[in-house]
Protein backbone atom coordinates (compact mmCIF):
# COMPACT_ATOMS: atom_id res chain seq x y z
CA UNK A 1 0.00 0.00 0.00
CA UNK A 2 2.97 2.15 0.14
CA UNK A 3 3.92 4.43 -2.56
CA UNK A 4 7.40 3.95 -3.81
CA UNK A 5 9.77 6.91 -3.83
CA UNK A 6 12.75 7.46 -6.24
CA UNK A 7 14.79 8.74 -3.25
CA UNK A 8 13.70 8.83 0.54
CA UNK A 9 11.68 12.22 0.41
CA UNK A 10 11.90 12.42 4.54
CA UNK A 11 15.40 13.48 4.19
CA UNK A 12 14.41 16.43 2.50
CA UNK A 13 16.36 19.40 -0.19
CA UNK A 14 19.63 18.39 2.06
CA UNK A 15 20.41 15.59 -0.93
CA UNK A 16 20.09 16.06 -4.32
CA UNK A 17 19.52 12.12 -5.11
CA UNK A 18 18.50 9.06 -3.28
CA UNK A 19 20.98 6.83 -2.04
CA UNK A 20 23.03 4.45 -3.81
CA UNK A 21 22.13 0.78 -3.97
CA UNK A 22 25.27 -0.37 -1.67
CA UNK A 23 23.54 2.78 1.00
CA UNK A 24 20.34 1.59 0.65
CA UNK A 25 21.05 -2.15 1.60
CA UNK A 26 23.58 -1.38 4.57
CA UNK A 27 21.38 1.56 5.84
CA UNK A 28 17.38 0.05 5.66
CA UNK A 29 16.52 -1.54 9.03
CA UNK A 30 12.47 -2.21 7.95
CA UNK A 31 13.46 -5.96 7.08
CA UNK A 32 13.75 -6.34 11.17
CA UNK A 33 12.82 -3.86 12.69
CA UNK A 34 9.20 -4.06 11.44
CA UNK A 35 8.56 -6.06 14.34
CA UNK A 36 7.97 -2.67 16.31
CA UNK A 37 4.75 -2.03 13.79
CA UNK A 38 2.23 -1.02 16.92
CA UNK A 39 4.71 0.44 19.57
CA UNK A 40 6.06 2.90 16.38
CA UNK A 41 1.73 3.29 15.78
CA UNK A 42 1.22 3.42 19.92
CA UNK A 43 3.80 6.19 20.29
CA UNK A 44 2.55 8.50 17.41
CA UNK A 45 -1.03 8.02 19.05
CA UNK A 46 -0.17 9.26 22.41
CA UNK A 47 2.30 11.85 20.60
CA UNK A 48 -0.77 13.27 18.13
CA UNK A 49 -3.10 13.37 21.48
CA UNK A 50 -0.19 15.72 23.02
CA UNK A 51 0.31 17.76 20.43
CA UNK A 52 -3.45 18.32 19.99
CA UNK A 53 -4.22 18.83 23.71
CA UNK A 54 -1.29 21.43 23.60
CA UNK A 55 -2.40 23.56 20.92
CA UNK A 56 0.30 22.50 18.82
CA UNK A 57 -1.94 20.84 15.93
CA UNK A 58 -5.78 21.54 15.21
CA UNK A 59 -8.33 19.14 16.77
CA UNK A 60 -9.27 18.20 13.08
CA UNK A 61 -5.88 17.65 12.27
CA UNK A 62 -5.17 15.00 15.26
CA UNK A 63 -8.49 13.32 14.34
CA UNK A 64 -7.29 12.58 10.66
CA UNK A 65 -3.88 11.39 12.20
CA UNK A 66 -5.59 9.07 14.61
CA UNK A 67 -7.60 7.27 11.78
CA UNK A 68 -4.88 7.15 9.47
CA UNK A 69 -2.90 5.66 12.08
CA UNK A 70 -5.32 3.11 12.79
CA UNK A 71 -6.06 2.18 9.32
CA UNK A 72 -2.26 1.79 8.95
CA UNK A 73 -2.58 -0.76 12.12
CA UNK A 74 -5.38 -2.06 10.58
CA UNK A 75 -3.64 -2.81 6.79
CA UNK A 76 -0.25 -3.96 8.96
CA UNK A 77 -2.24 -6.83 11.09
CA UNK A 78 -4.04 -7.98 7.79
CA UNK A 79 -1.38 -8.45 6.05
CA UNK A 80 -2.36 -5.25 3.21
CA UNK A 81 0.50 -3.43 3.97
CA UNK A 82 3.60 -3.15 1.70
CA UNK A 83 6.69 -2.54 3.10
CA UNK A 84 9.65 -0.67 1.23
CA UNK A 85 13.41 -0.52 1.60
CA UNK A 86 13.45 2.98 0.02
CA UNK A 87 11.83 4.38 3.33
CA UNK A 88 14.28 2.96 5.28
CA UNK A 89 12.44 1.69 8.84
CA UNK A 90 9.17 1.75 10.33
CA UNK A 91 9.19 5.02 10.97
CA UNK A 92 9.25 6.50 7.41
CA UNK A 93 7.54 3.36 6.10
CA UNK A 94 4.64 4.56 8.37
CA UNK A 95 4.07 8.34 7.93
CA UNK A 96 4.52 7.82 4.50
CA UNK A 97 1.17 5.44 3.90
CA UNK A 98 0.09 8.17 6.28
CA UNK A 99 0.68 10.65 3.81
CA UNK A 100 -0.97 8.84 1.32
CA UNK A 101 -4.01 8.60 3.18
CA UNK A 102 -4.64 12.16 4.57
CA UNK A 103 -2.34 14.15 2.56
CA UNK A 104 -0.91 17.54 4.71
CA UNK A 105 -1.74 16.74 8.08
CA UNK A 106 0.65 13.67 8.15
CA UNK A 107 3.16 16.45 7.92
CA UNK A 108 2.25 17.75 11.19
CA UNK A 109 2.67 14.60 13.52
CA UNK A 110 6.61 14.65 13.54
CA UNK A 111 6.70 18.06 14.88
CA UNK A 112 8.53 18.46 18.58
CA UNK A 113 9.97 14.47 18.01
CA UNK A 114 12.62 12.75 16.04
CA UNK A 115 13.52 9.76 14.97
CA UNK A 116 16.02 9.23 17.80
CA UNK A 117 13.54 9.16 20.24
CA UNK A 118 11.02 7.83 18.45
CA UNK A 119 12.85 4.76 17.71
CA UNK A 120 13.72 4.73 21.64
CA UNK A 121 10.34 5.22 22.68
CA UNK A 122 9.57 2.22 20.33
CA UNK A 123 12.37 -0.07 21.08
CA UNK A 124 12.17 0.69 24.91
CA UNK A 125 8.09 -0.69 24.54
CA UNK A 126 8.79 -3.63 22.92
CA UNK A 127 11.77 -4.46 25.27
CA UNK A 128 9.46 -4.05 28.28
CA UNK A 129 6.42 -6.20 26.85
CA UNK A 130 9.05 -8.64 26.29
CA UNK A 131 10.40 -8.56 29.80
CA UNK A 132 6.43 -8.88 31.24
CA UNK A 133 6.55 -12.19 28.80
CA UNK A 134 10.12 -13.68 30.24
CA UNK A 135 8.30 -12.78 33.62
CA UNK A 136 4.96 -14.89 32.56
CA UNK A 137 7.02 -17.75 31.35
CA UNK A 138 9.24 -17.73 34.73
CA UNK A 139 6.32 -17.98 36.69
CA UNK A 140 5.20 -20.74 34.93
CA UNK A 141 8.53 -22.97 34.75
CA UNK A 142 8.52 -21.72 38.89
CA UNK A 143 5.26 -23.07 39.41
CA UNK A 144 5.91 -26.54 37.73
CA UNK A 145 9.20 -26.93 39.76
CA UNK A 146 6.91 -26.21 43.09
CA UNK A 147 4.94 -28.92 41.84
CA UNK A 148 7.73 -31.50 41.33
CA UNK A 149 8.82 -30.44 44.43
CA UNK A 150 5.83 -31.51 47.06
CA UNK A 151 5.47 -34.37 45.03
CA UNK A 152 8.82 -35.75 45.63
CA UNK A 153 9.97 -33.51 48.96
CA UNK A 154 10.84 -36.96 50.88
CA UNK A 155 12.35 -38.82 47.31
CA UNK A 156 15.69 -39.48 48.08
CA UNK A 157 18.47 -38.70 44.84
CA UNK A 158 22.56 -38.31 45.53
CA UNK A 159 23.32 -34.71 45.86
CA UNK A 160 26.69 -34.13 43.80
CA UNK A 161 29.49 -32.04 43.75
CA UNK A 162 32.41 -33.07 40.82
CA UNK A 163 29.61 -34.52 39.32
CA UNK A 164 30.49 -37.13 42.69
CA UNK A 165 28.30 -38.48 44.71
CA UNK A 166 28.61 -36.32 48.05
CA UNK A 167 25.36 -36.65 50.24
CA UNK A 168 22.18 -37.80 49.93
CA UNK A 169 19.39 -35.28 49.26
CA UNK A 170 15.62 -34.92 48.20
CA UNK A 171 14.31 -34.64 44.60
CA UNK A 172 11.75 -32.23 46.10
CA UNK A 173 15.55 -29.98 47.29
CA UNK A 174 17.19 -30.36 44.27
CA UNK A 175 13.83 -28.88 42.68
CA UNK A 176 13.62 -26.51 44.95
CA UNK A 177 17.66 -24.85 43.57
CA UNK A 178 15.88 -24.57 40.67
CA UNK A 179 13.35 -22.28 42.10
CA UNK A 180 15.60 -19.93 43.76
CA UNK A 181 17.25 -19.70 40.96
CA UNK A 182 15.08 -18.79 38.28
CA UNK A 183 13.54 -16.85 41.22
CA UNK A 184 16.29 -14.78 40.97
CA UNK A 185 15.90 -14.07 36.86
CA UNK A 186 12.19 -13.54 37.87
CA UNK A 187 13.50 -10.78 40.51
CA UNK A 188 16.04 -9.36 37.77
CA UNK A 189 13.36 -9.14 35.13
CA UNK A 190 11.04 -7.05 37.72
CA UNK A 191 14.04 -4.82 38.59
CA UNK A 192 14.67 -4.27 34.58
CA UNK A 193 10.91 -3.39 34.00
CA UNK A 194 11.29 -0.31 36.96
CA UNK A 195 14.57 0.98 36.12
CA UNK A 196 13.60 1.27 32.11
CA UNK A 197 10.13 2.47 32.77
CA UNK A 198 10.76 6.28 31.40
CA UNK A 199 9.07 7.62 28.65
CA UNK A 200 11.56 8.87 26.04
CA UNK A 201 9.10 10.37 23.99
CA UNK A 202 10.03 14.41 23.95
CA UNK A 203 13.31 14.38 23.96
CA UNK A 204 13.74 15.06 19.89
CA UNK A 205 16.87 14.60 18.29
CA UNK A 206 19.16 14.69 21.53
CA UNK A 207 17.89 18.29 23.13
CA UNK A 208 14.53 18.90 23.53
CA UNK A 209 12.30 21.02 21.53
CA UNK A 210 11.32 24.59 22.02
CA UNK A 211 7.35 23.56 20.95
CA UNK A 212 5.05 23.46 24.96
CA UNK A 213 4.88 19.52 24.95
CA UNK A 214 3.41 17.79 27.62
CA UNK A 215 5.85 15.05 27.86
CA UNK A 216 4.15 13.55 31.64
CA UNK A 217 0.91 13.24 29.20
CA UNK A 218 2.49 10.59 26.74
CA UNK A 219 4.84 9.24 29.38
CA UNK A 220 1.07 8.18 30.97
CA UNK A 221 -0.67 7.13 28.26
CA UNK A 222 1.74 4.66 26.76
CA UNK A 223 2.55 3.06 30.58
CA UNK A 224 5.38 4.41 31.54
CA UNK A 225 5.77 6.09 35.33
CA UNK A 226 7.18 9.49 34.25
CA UNK A 227 9.62 10.55 31.26
CA UNK A 228 13.24 10.36 31.24
CA UNK A 229 14.77 13.45 32.76
CA UNK A 230 17.84 14.36 30.39
CA UNK A 231 17.20 14.55 26.80
CA UNK A 232 20.54 13.77 25.65
CA UNK A 233 20.72 10.16 27.44
CA UNK A 234 17.59 9.36 26.04
CA UNK A 235 18.47 8.93 22.65
CA UNK A 236 21.75 7.69 23.07
CA UNK A 237 21.57 4.65 25.65
CA UNK A 238 20.11 0.88 25.34
CA UNK A 239 21.32 -0.12 28.75
CA UNK A 240 17.69 -1.28 28.81
CA UNK A 241 18.63 -3.79 25.67
CA UNK A 242 21.40 -4.81 27.03
CA UNK A 243 20.27 -5.36 30.88
CA UNK A 244 17.41 -7.56 28.95
CA UNK A 245 20.16 -9.25 27.11
CA UNK A 246 21.98 -9.98 30.36
CA UNK A 247 19.08 -11.15 32.15
CA UNK A 248 18.22 -13.55 29.59
CA UNK A 249 21.79 -15.13 29.42
CA UNK A 250 21.85 -15.30 33.10
CA UNK A 251 18.50 -16.96 32.78
CA UNK A 252 19.70 -19.06 29.84
CA UNK A 253 22.87 -20.30 31.53
CA UNK A 254 20.39 -21.40 34.64
CA UNK A 255 18.13 -23.46 31.93
CA UNK A 256 21.70 -24.99 30.06
CA UNK A 257 23.12 -26.07 33.52
CA UNK A 258 18.93 -27.88 33.81
CA UNK A 259 19.60 -29.07 30.58
CA UNK A 260 22.63 -30.68 31.00
CA UNK A 261 21.13 -32.26 34.61
CA UNK A 262 18.13 -33.87 32.04
CA UNK A 263 21.07 -35.23 29.73
CA UNK A 264 22.70 -37.03 32.40
CA UNK A 265 19.84 -38.12 34.38
CA UNK A 266 18.25 -39.28 31.39
CA UNK A 267 20.90 -41.96 30.44
CA UNK A 268 20.60 -45.89 31.31
CA UNK A 269 23.48 -45.37 32.94
CA UNK A 270 21.79 -42.61 35.99
CA UNK A 271 18.16 -43.80 34.81
CA UNK A 272 17.21 -41.34 37.59
CA UNK A 273 14.33 -39.74 34.59
CA UNK A 274 12.36 -40.19 31.56
CA UNK A 275 11.22 -38.01 29.15
CA UNK A 276 8.16 -38.69 27.21
CA UNK A 277 8.09 -38.71 23.58
CA UNK A 278 6.73 -35.01 23.05
CA UNK A 279 10.27 -33.90 24.29
CA UNK A 280 12.15 -36.62 22.45
CA UNK A 281 13.38 -38.02 19.24
CA UNK A 282 15.05 -41.00 17.70
CA UNK A 283 17.62 -42.26 15.65
CA UNK A 284 17.98 -42.27 11.94
CA UNK A 285 19.97 -45.38 12.38
CA UNK A 286 19.97 -46.83 16.17
CA UNK A 287 16.26 -47.87 16.84
CA UNK A 288 16.64 -48.24 20.23
CA UNK A 289 17.98 -44.98 20.85
CA UNK A 290 15.43 -41.87 22.81
CA UNK A 291 17.75 -38.88 22.58
CA UNK A 292 16.84 -35.77 24.95
CA UNK A 293 17.02 -33.40 22.07
CA UNK A 294 14.59 -30.45 23.42
CA UNK A 295 17.03 -30.36 26.96
CA UNK A 296 20.28 -30.30 24.25
CA UNK A 297 18.38 -27.44 22.53
CA UNK A 298 17.76 -25.60 25.55
CA UNK A 299 21.28 -26.20 26.27
CA UNK A 300 22.58 -24.67 23.07
CA UNK A 301 20.52 -21.67 22.65
CA UNK A 302 22.50 -20.38 25.82
CA UNK A 303 25.81 -19.22 23.37
CA UNK A 304 23.03 -17.77 21.08
CA UNK A 305 21.58 -15.50 24.04
CA UNK A 306 25.24 -14.87 25.01
CA UNK A 307 26.70 -13.88 21.84
CA UNK A 308 23.41 -11.30 21.70
CA UNK A 309 24.47 -9.79 24.76
CA UNK A 310 28.31 -9.60 23.60
CA UNK A 311 27.68 -8.22 20.43
CA UNK A 312 25.47 -5.20 21.27
CA UNK A 313 28.11 -4.60 24.17
CA UNK A 314 30.68 -4.22 21.07
CA UNK A 315 28.40 -2.55 19.46
CA UNK A 316 27.62 0.44 22.43
CA UNK A 317 31.03 0.41 23.67
CA UNK A 318 33.01 2.91 21.58
CA UNK A 319 29.82 5.61 21.16
CA UNK A 320 30.16 9.20 21.67
CA UNK A 321 26.93 10.87 22.68
CA UNK A 322 24.33 11.14 21.53
CA UNK A 323 22.78 9.13 19.15
CA UNK A 324 24.91 7.34 16.21
CA UNK A 325 23.96 5.17 13.58
CA UNK A 326 25.57 2.51 15.03
CA UNK A 327 23.09 1.90 17.12
CA UNK A 328 20.58 0.70 14.24
CA UNK A 329 22.24 -2.87 15.20
CA UNK A 330 20.61 -2.98 18.64
CA UNK A 331 17.34 -4.72 17.39
CA UNK A 332 18.27 -8.05 15.31
CA UNK A 333 20.49 -9.08 18.82
CA UNK A 334 17.40 -8.72 20.99
CA UNK A 335 14.79 -9.80 18.74
CA UNK A 336 16.56 -13.11 18.64
CA UNK A 337 17.09 -13.50 22.06
CA UNK A 338 14.04 -12.56 23.11
CA UNK A 339 12.74 -15.70 20.96
CA UNK A 340 15.01 -18.14 21.92
CA UNK A 341 14.92 -17.52 25.76
CA UNK A 342 10.60 -17.73 25.29
CA UNK A 343 10.78 -20.69 23.55
CA UNK A 344 13.71 -22.26 26.05
CA UNK A 345 11.50 -21.56 28.98
CA UNK A 346 8.40 -22.80 27.27
CA UNK A 347 10.31 -25.68 26.10
CA UNK A 348 11.82 -26.25 29.47
CA UNK A 349 8.73 -25.64 31.44
CA UNK A 350 7.24 -28.51 29.47
CA UNK A 351 10.24 -31.21 30.19
CA UNK A 352 10.16 -30.55 34.52
CA UNK A 353 5.79 -31.53 34.03
CA UNK A 354 6.16 -33.97 31.73
CA UNK A 355 9.15 -36.05 33.08
CA UNK A 356 8.84 -39.16 34.77
CA UNK A 357 10.85 -39.58 38.39
CA UNK A 358 12.52 -43.23 38.68
CA UNK A 359 12.38 -43.45 42.50
CA UNK A 360 14.44 -46.30 43.06
CA UNK A 361 17.23 -45.84 40.93
CA UNK A 362 17.58 -42.33 42.43
CA UNK A 363 17.56 -44.27 46.00
CA UNK A 364 19.95 -46.35 44.91
CA UNK A 365 22.40 -44.20 43.56
CA UNK A 366 21.47 -41.91 46.72
CA UNK A 367 22.95 -44.85 48.93
CA UNK A 368 26.24 -44.92 47.09
CA UNK A 369 29.79 -43.89 47.15
CA UNK A 370 29.65 -43.76 51.11
CA UNK A 371 27.08 -41.12 50.64
CA UNK A 372 26.56 -40.84 54.30
CA UNK A 373 30.00 -40.31 55.77
CA UNK A 374 30.08 -37.04 56.46
CA UNK A 375 26.68 -38.28 59.03
CA UNK A 376 29.27 -40.39 60.76
CA UNK A 377 31.61 -37.86 61.52
CA UNK A 378 28.03 -35.41 62.55
CA UNK A 379 27.48 -38.45 64.57
CA UNK A 380 31.04 -38.77 66.56
CA UNK A 381 31.35 -35.19 66.99
CA UNK A 382 27.68 -34.64 68.39
CA UNK A 383 27.96 -37.83 70.73
CA UNK A 384 31.31 -38.36 71.47
CA UNK A 385 32.04 -35.25 71.59
CA UNK A 386 35.35 -34.92 69.15
CA UNK A 387 36.76 -32.43 67.24
CA UNK A 388 35.21 -32.03 64.18
CA UNK A 389 38.85 -32.46 62.32
CA UNK A 390 39.44 -35.84 64.37
CA UNK A 391 35.97 -37.24 63.48
CA UNK A 392 36.94 -36.68 60.03
CA UNK A 393 39.74 -38.27 60.04
CA UNK A 394 38.15 -41.56 61.90
CA UNK A 395 35.55 -41.11 59.26
CA UNK A 396 38.12 -41.40 56.98
CA UNK A 397 39.13 -44.41 58.01
CA UNK A 398 36.21 -46.40 58.39
CA UNK A 399 35.16 -45.35 55.06
CA UNK A 400 39.13 -47.01 53.84
CA UNK A 401 37.71 -50.45 56.13
CA UNK A 402 34.68 -50.19 53.96
CA UNK A 403 36.10 -49.95 50.76
CA UNK A 404 38.62 -52.72 51.54
CA UNK A 405 35.60 -55.10 52.53
CA UNK A 406 33.53 -53.61 49.47
CA UNK A 407 30.42 -52.63 51.74
CA UNK A 408 28.62 -49.74 52.59
CA UNK A 409 29.38 -48.49 56.02
CA UNK A 410 26.14 -49.07 57.58
CA UNK A 411 26.60 -52.73 56.76
CA UNK A 412 30.44 -52.85 58.60
CA UNK A 413 30.01 -54.60 62.20
CA UNK A 414 29.96 -53.01 65.31
CA UNK A 415 33.84 -55.01 65.66
CA UNK A 416 34.92 -52.93 62.75
CA UNK A 417 33.62 -49.59 63.65
CA UNK A 418 35.19 -50.00 66.91
CA UNK A 419 38.94 -51.28 65.32
CA UNK A 420 38.52 -47.35 64.79
CA UNK A 421 37.50 -45.80 67.57
CA UNK A 422 36.40 -47.62 70.83
CA UNK A 423 33.66 -45.73 72.18
CA UNK A 424 31.76 -46.15 69.01
CA UNK A 425 28.21 -47.82 69.87
CA UNK A 426 25.68 -49.59 68.32
CA UNK A 427 23.15 -46.18 68.04
CA UNK A 428 25.63 -44.93 65.32
CA UNK A 429 23.99 -47.56 62.78
CA UNK A 430 20.81 -45.77 63.40
CA UNK A 431 22.02 -42.91 61.06
CA UNK A 432 24.25 -44.48 58.50
CA UNK A 433 21.02 -44.85 56.04
CA UNK A 434 19.91 -42.14 53.51
CA UNK A 435 16.29 -41.97 54.65
CA UNK A 436 18.09 -41.18 58.40
CA UNK A 437 20.22 -38.54 56.72
CA UNK A 438 17.89 -36.64 54.60
CA UNK A 439 15.48 -36.18 57.95
CA UNK A 440 18.36 -35.00 59.79
CA UNK A 441 19.39 -31.93 57.71
CA UNK A 442 16.55 -29.56 59.62
CA UNK A 443 18.71 -26.43 59.44
CA UNK A 444 17.27 -23.74 57.51
CA UNK A 445 16.85 -24.36 53.97
CA UNK A 446 18.19 -27.53 54.04
CA UNK A 447 17.37 -30.84 52.44
CA UNK A 448 14.70 -32.54 55.37
CA UNK A 449 11.34 -33.31 54.07
CA UNK A 450 9.76 -30.88 56.62
CA UNK A 451 12.34 -28.15 55.63
CA UNK A 452 11.78 -28.57 52.12
CA UNK A 453 7.77 -28.19 52.24
CA UNK A 454 8.21 -25.36 54.58
CA UNK A 455 10.51 -23.77 51.65
CA UNK A 456 7.65 -24.76 49.31
CA UNK A 457 4.90 -22.91 51.08
CA UNK A 458 7.19 -19.73 51.27
CA UNK A 459 7.56 -19.45 47.23
CA UNK A 460 3.88 -20.48 46.53
CA UNK A 461 2.96 -17.33 48.35
CA UNK A 462 6.26 -15.36 47.39
CA UNK A 463 5.17 -16.25 44.04
CA UNK A 464 1.47 -14.69 44.05
CA UNK A 465 2.93 -11.41 44.93
CA UNK A 466 5.49 -11.79 41.90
Amino acid sequence: MTTEKSSNQMWGGRFASGPSAIMEEINASIGYDRKLYAQDIAGSLAHAAMLAKTGIISADDHKQISDGLNTILAEIENGKFTFSRKLEDIHMNVEARLADLIGAPAGRLHTARSRNDQVALDFRLWVKNELEKTAASLKILIEAFLIRAEEHAATVMPGFTHLQTAQPVTFGHHCMAYVEMFGRDLSRVRDAIERMNESPLGAAALAGTGFPIDRHMTAEALGFREPTRNSIDSVSDRDYALEFLSIASICATHLSRLAEEIVIWSTSQFNFIRLSDAFSTGSSIMPQKKNPDAAELVRAKTGRITGSLVGLLMVMKGLPLAYSKDMQEDKEAVFDAAESIELALAAMSGMVSDLTVIEASMKKAAGSGYSTATDLADWLVRELGLPFREAHHVTGRAVALAESKKVDLSKLTLEDMQSIHPQITEAVFGFLTVDKSVKSRQSFGGTAPQEVRRQIKYWKKRLIKA
